[in-house]
């Protein structure tokens, strides 16, 4: 790679998918406030958490799953039953 073209704060960073705890390892310049250590290498990176990846993601697994976050299934089936009326 070309010297001096990244930012100052590019490193590797430690991405966790909440939905199952799957850990990434990916140069980046997101920021971070917490750090963590690996389980692959058990060094220690800054840390970002990502809601879905491509390890869960059903367009990558071809599973189909249903992640309900603050209810939204729910409120969804209230304002369906209430417009049936």
């Amino acid at each position: 790679m070309k010297k001096e073209i990244h930012p100052k704060n590019y490193r590797p960073v430690l991405f966790i998918d909440n939905s199952d705890g799957t850990e990434f390892i990916i140069p980046s310049t997101v920021a971070t406030k917490e750090t963590a250590k690996a389980k692959s290498d058990k060094k220690e990176y800054p840390v970002f958490r990502v809601e879905i990846s491509s390890a869960t993601h059903p367009f990558y697994t071809g599973e189909i799953r249903t992640l309900d976050t603050a209810g939204r299934v729910e409120r969804f089936k209230q304002k369906q039953s209430k417009a049936k009326k």
